[in-house]
This record gives C-alpha cells, structure tokens and sequence, in this order.
C-alpha cells in the first residue's frame, strides 16, 4: 500500500513509520496540514494516518478540504482527543475510522486493512441501485433519474447501507456501526439527525417517503420504490 502519515511530532511519525514500513508498503510523512492537503491533492494514496492536532491547519479541517476537492482516498485519524463528540467530529467531517493515542501498531495496522478493505471495491461492483437511485461507490455520488443530488458523506454510507438492505429493516445499532463503526451507544441524536437531513434531501429530489421509520426497531427503504 501507498501510505501517507501526516503526524507533527518527530517521535510519534518515527514510530509509526517504521511499523507501517514493512518492505511492502510505500509510506510517506507529512508534519502539518497544508503540507498533507496539497499531497492529498497531488498525489494518490491507499490510506492516510492523520493526526488531528498537527501546525497550519488542523487535522479536520484537512480532511474536510480533502474531501471537498474530491479526495476519496480512506483516511484514519489518530489522535488523543477520545470523546465521543470529538469521534462524531472526524467521522462527520469523513474519516473512516478513529483511533485515540495511546495505541497499539498492530491496532492501527489492522484497523488501515480494515478500512482498505472496505474501499476494495472493483469496477464491476462500483454501483448499488434501488429504484430511481443510483449510488456510485468509488465517486461516493447519488443520481437520482440520472441528476446528482449533492451528499455529505455520512448521508451517502447511511444512504448505501439502507440500499444494500432495500425491503429489509436495518437497526439503529447496525446503522452507528456500519456508518460510524460504533459500537457502543454515544447517546446522542446522530442516526435521527442525519436521517432526517437525508430524507430531506430525498424529497427535494423527488424521492419522497423512501425511507420508512419502523418503530422500536429501525428503519427501512421501501424495496417497491418504482424504478
């Protein structure tokens, strides 16, 4: 894998260098964030460790800025800052995954497979659809009747995990894990708040009543959306 490790301190970008640099992956290190924008922008990467406090410009500010310039490469941030309202932050702003300092490396490295995994995704399987919408993976876009509906990045995984599941009732425990890669409660309105900006958005687009809310148990795209 091509890695790019955007850390400020001399010490902890050394460590983690050196445990990503196995001989197989390329690894490359950033120390502030203008400098990790304009690589992100230059550059393709497979994954980035990003930390959240770095000089210049913060960590989720870059990520944001990435994405927004269209940088979809999988981004794992790491930092100290652990509450849940910093994880909601990062994950929101479009990380992929999270982890808090102190860390373990073979953690991390597992966790970079994870993500890498998940992004796997091959030409053929690139598209999910269900009725007028149609989700491009690899571009993260939603067409509906072939005209681009404009998605933060959080709407987009909710909106792909209830596609996946058309028909089906998808929980709010599986909905924060899949989206969030929660896996405890946080406590918060995260799921409702996003779900309905979502269907907003939706109707907006002339999709109204897609998604159905089943009470005491989750939600649900309607499978008999005509297409």
């Amino acid at each position: 894998m091509k890695i790019l490790v955007v850390e400020d301190d001399a010490v902890a970008a050394a460590f983690i260098v050196r445990g990503l640099d196995d001989g197989r992956n390329i690894v490359a290190h950033v120390a502030t964030g203008h400098e990790a924008l304009d690589r992100l922008t230059r550059d393709a990467f497979d994954v980035v460790v990003l930390d959240r406090m770095i000089p210049g410009m913060d960590g989720v500010s870059v990520l944001a800025g990435a994405r927004a310039a269209g940088v979809t490469t999988p981004m794992l941030m790491l930092t100290a800052l652990g509450s849940i309202e910093d994880r909601v932050q990062g994950l929101d702003a479009g990380a992929d995954d999270y982890l808090t300092k102190p860390f373990a490396m073979s953690e991390l490295i597992a966790r970079l497979h994870a993500i890498v995994r998940r992004r796997g995704l091959s030409p053929d399987v690139a598209t999910v659809q269900s009725g007028r919408m149609m989700l491009h993976l690899l571009r993260r876009e939603l067409r509906i009747d072939g005209d681009l509906v404009p998605l933060q990045p959080r709407e987009f995984r909710l909106l792909e995990e209830l596609v996946r599941n058309a028909g089906r009732i998808v929980s709010r425990s599986m909905l924060l894990e899949a989206v969030w890669n929660f896996h405890f409660e946080p406590q918060t309105n995260i799921v409702e708040s996003h779900m309905s900006r979502l269907r907003t958005k939706l109707g907006l687009a002339g999709v109204r009543d897609a998604i159905e809310t089943v009470r005491g148990a989750g939600y649900r795209l309607r499978s008999d959306e005509p297409a």
